[in-house]
């Protein structure tokens, strides 16, 4: 997506009042988001008390979140290239606003699911929206300070999100969370239609590859619902087969179809730079294990047959995850500009393996102190392997092709998130199913199941490993500056850019 100079068409002229506004209102969302997204683990045992839906069903809104967010942060960056940024940017908000409502006041769980896809579309539209305006409304150093202040704010709200979860629900119900993002977004909108100056892309093509979004969707959920259903329904049996077949269809459908348009939703030259896939797909593994482990822990650690934990206690108790990883990868960046990407790579998915082997040792028996070290220390490895994968997504391009190589990683983001989920979650499910009905106890039971969830996730973080072979060599071309350290620290939800993207003169 190219970065074009603000018109003032719709509002306010480009100037320190806009640069504030614009600042202001991105910086805001982008915390929302990222702590909303990493809550709601922690709301779903008080969602599941008092809408009574199985967790089962209710892991669908995570992964249905995910699963939106990855068809959609695309193609709303091109709608705001062609429509206007801030146009969309509000209706993001407006749709963010309308979904909060809508789960808070949902009584069952398919509102809940559903207003919960409705967020995906929302949340990936004002973080790929609100980061364009961003690097629209100014340059060089200027835009790399926006850009950072707006890194450091989704890296605060996905770290503060489970403490913030837990608290709310203590005090006003799982709902709380909701109406306070709610009413955020809405004080967001006036703030905007004030203050930001709107800005497009003239030179973009008009088009807009809808049927690219739709295949994405029709890759994606029959593929999960296939992997989250199969325990149920058997491997080999026609629906479980048929779930494949579609998603292996709608692949082929998804290569032909970005072949022909005009601005397609992929490009499919860039997966041609083994880099950018490489990079992608670490991205994807860490996206996956962490949104997995927290919400395996999340159950595990609020079940009364697990550790027993009120929902506060609980987001208090995966902060050494949660948090954990947004402080670790600014830690290790210079680090990185020393040794290389591929080393740190290679390293923090080593360690993470290594963190998910202990966890594969989880009894019954274990206290909450037996899970802070291992989740220390894989806070340490996906931190490790996080940040510079994100930064390698980027600096392998050229500088028109870094909007569509951040759209393809920040993709593959979204990805993982709801592939690993599911995966994680139908693991979790099936192990414990079987060795409760054999007669196991509750707590060994569960115990199982979060033990074999981990050596499931442990197997990823290894094949992560031989991924770092696929970054290469590529160094910083200089001292990490404080955009680095932002990218780095917001690399769990959003790919930053680390370099300034060049603006059309006003």
């Amino acid at each position: 997506m190219a970065n074009d100079p603000p018109t003032t068409r719709g509002g306010p002229p480009a100037g320190s009042r806009g640069a504030s506004g614009v600042l202001t209102a991105t910086c805001v969302s982008a915390f929302v988001v990222n702590a909303n997204t990493s809550a709601v683990s922690i709301l779903l045992p008080a969602i599941s008390e008092d809408t009574g839906a199985s967790l089962a069903t209710l892991q669908w809104a995570v992964t249905g979140y995910s699963l939106v967010g990855a068809a959609v942060i695309v193609t709303s960056g091109a709608l705001g290239d062609i429509f206007g940024r801030r146009r969309i940017f509000l209706g993001g908000l407006l749709l963010f606003v309308a979904s909060c409502v809508l789960i808070a006041l949902g009584d069952g769980a398919g509102t809940v699911i559903a207003g919960r896809a409705i967020q995906g579309a929302a949340g990936s539209t004002l973080l790929a929206c609100g980061l364009s305006l961003l690097s629209a409304g100014s340059s060089g150093d200027a835009q790399m300070r926006s850009v950072a202040l707006w890194g450091a704010a989704s890296a605060a709200g996905a770290a503060a999100g489970p403490l913030l979860g837990g608290a709310l629900v203590d005090v006003t119900g799982w709902q709380g969370l909701f109406w306070l993002d709610a009413v955020i977004a809405a004080l967001c909108v006036p703030l905007t239609l004030r203050t930001v100056p709107e800005s497009r892309d003239p030179a973009r093509a008009r088009s807009v590859d809808l049927a690219g979004t739709v295949l994405i969707a029709a890759v994606l959920v029959p593929f999960v619902f296939g992997v989250t259903e199969g325990a149920d329904w058997g491997w080999l049996s026609a629906p479980t087969l048929s779930c494949f077949v579609v998603s292996a269809v709608a692949v082929v459908g998804f290569v032909l179809a970005e072949q022909r348009v005009r601005a397609p939703l992929v490009d499919l030259a860039l997966l041609r730079n083994t880099y950018l896939v490489g990079s992608t797909v670490a991205i994807l593994v860490v996206a996956g294990c962490i949104n997995a482990l927290m919400y395996v822990c999340s159950l595990y650690f609020q079940n009364p047959d697990g550790l027993g934990m009120t929902p506060l206690q609980a987001g208090v108790a995966t902060l050494p995850a949660a948090a954990g990883i947004v402080v670790t990868a600014p830690l290790v960046t210079r680090f990185v500009d020393r040794i290389g990407a591929r080393r740190v790579i290679a390293g923090g998915f080593g360690i993470a393996t290594a963190a998910f082997a202990a966890f594969a040792f989880v009894e019954a028996s274990w206290g909450y102190a037996a899970f802070v070290g291992p989740m220390i220390v894989l806070a340490v490895g996906l931190g490790l392997a996080n940040g510079p994968s994100s930064s390698v997504a980027t600096a392998c391009v050229t500088e028109e092709q870094v909007g569509a190589a951040s759209g393809i990683s920040n993709m593959g983001r979204y990805v993982g998130a709801a592939v690993l989920t599911a995966v994680t979650a139908a693991l979790f499910s099936a192990v414990y199913t079987r060795h409760h009905t054999s007669g196991t106890a509750v707590a060994d039971a569960l115990a199982a199941g979060f033990s074999r969830a981990a050596v499931g996730l442990g197997l990823f973080c290894a094949f992560g490993i031989a991924l770092a072979l696929l970054v290469g060599r590529i160094r910083p071309t200089g001292p990490p500056t404080a955009a680095h350290y932002a990218a780095a620290a917001a690399a769990g939800s959003h790919t930053v850019p680390t370099r300034p993207t060049a603006a059309a003169p006003r």
